[in-house]
């Protein structure tokens, strides 16, 4: 039977203080409430509006496992627990602007324009997600990261292909060496073989993760590689193995994901490393021609 004691620590009364309690604390817990618990953070919205049957029913859990995991960070129940999620929503109004924006495109007899309609909200609610909850220390750490490496290895299937695909046509034109993992032949295991502490990794992958995404990326982790990844929750086994990662949470329409917060993240990363490398190069510039 799995133990769900309760730890003794402060219990948090803010949304990111619990949210970091749930990653420190994600390894020590029991299945079922590790599983509630990546769904939460994934879904804080949900958590917030829903009833303990239908937030229950979406994780795949019992209701007893939300008291349960209430009771495990330490709050009276599950309401004191969900009040930390409706508290969140206070400060940010852009989930009822997105309810709104839904119930309005909705309307209407055209269902070309509201299906293209959809499929613009949802790309503007991700970059809207992404500009509230993206950390500037993550960006710099992994610029940092990127920009001293040798060569870079890129590495998404399926859906997350698209990013890496334009960042090998964003690498090319700024003259950085990378190495995309998505070899015709199927060699990609031989490939990732090639990479050294040196050099870094941008790996991406989305719930349900691609096993061979992980599988490299725990490879080049395991042989000092740094990686940095693009995922959606801080309980992804990408996260796992990453030096720093992003956590993006893609709005959908009519359950299709959109990319567009993805796509703007790794826009951006291939500019900023070229610029931290000129700018780098200027320093070493200045630094000879003074010796």
């Amino acid at each position: 039977m799995e133990s769900d004691t309760k730890p003794r620590a402060r219990v948090p009364r803010d949304f990111e203080s619990l949210r970091s309690t749930i990653i420190e604390r994600k390894g020590s817990m029991p299945k079922r409430l590790a599983q509630v618990a990546a769904f939460a953070l994934g879904n804080p919205d949900e958590i917030a509006f829903g009833t303990t049957a239908s937030i229950a029913a979406a994780s795949e859990v019992q209701p007893s496992t939300l008291v349960r995991l209430a009771h495990h960070l330490g709050y009276d129940g599950f309401s004191d627990l969900q009040s930390i999620f409706r508290e969140r929503l206070r400060d940010r109004t852009l989930s009822y602007e997105e309810r709104l924006v839904t119930l309005e495109q909705s309307s209407g007899d055209d269902e070309d324009a509201n299906l293209l309609t959809g499929f613009i909200s949802a790309a503007s609610q991700s970059v809207n997600r992404l500009a509230a909850t993206v950390q500037t220390e993550t960006f710099t750490r992994a610029v940092d990261i990127l920009a001293a490496a040798d060569t870079i290895y890129l590495i998404a299937k399926r859906r997350s292909y698209p990013l890496t695909a334009h960042m090998t046509y964003a690498f090319s034109k700024l003259n950085i060496r990378h190495q995309i993992v998505a070899s015709p032949n199927g060699v990609d295991p031989e490939m990732v073989q090639f990479a050294t502490p040196r050099d870094a990794a941008i790996a991406a992958s989305f719930s349900p993760y691609a096993a061979d995404s992980l599988s490299q990326a725990e490879e080049l982790a395991a042989r000092g590689v740094p990686v940095v990844a693009i995922t959606d929750s801080a309980f992804s086994p990408l996260a796992a193995r990453a030096t720093c990662w992003f956590e993006l949470a893609e709005a959908d329409f009519a359950g299709f994901r959109s990319l567009s917060a993805s796509m703007a993240l790794t826009m951006a990363l291939p500019v900023a490393i070229a610029e931290r490398r000129r700018k780098l190069a200027q320093i070493k510039s200045v630094k000879a021609e003074m010796e």
